[in-house]
């Protein structure tokens, strides 16, 4: 697998920037960074941050369950002299 581009495959949308013309020579092409979990491209600043896109990330770390969900009604006699 000796090829001479690291990153062979293009990030969505970096056709745009070759479009603008100077702009995109100026700035410096982004490294494709792919979800440690699926292999997808990620392109949101905290999934390639972390390493895990949106679903892989939920998969692994899921919200704790809301707290009223966990709450129960008890059936309670009214106290002595209220």
């Amino acid at each position: 697998m000796d090829t001479p581009d690291p990153f062979p495959e293009r990030l969505p949308g970096s056709d745009a920037a070759v479009a603008q013309g100077a702009a995109a020579e100026e700035a410096p092409p982004r490294r494709l960074i792919r979800c440690r979990l699926c292999g997808r491209p990620l392109t949101g600043a905290d999934s390639r941050r972390t390493g895990l896109g949106p679903s892989c990330d939920a998969k692994l770390h899921p919200a704790p369950p809301d707290i009223r969900t966990r709450r129960h009604e008890v059936e309670q006699e009214a106290l002595p002299g209220t």
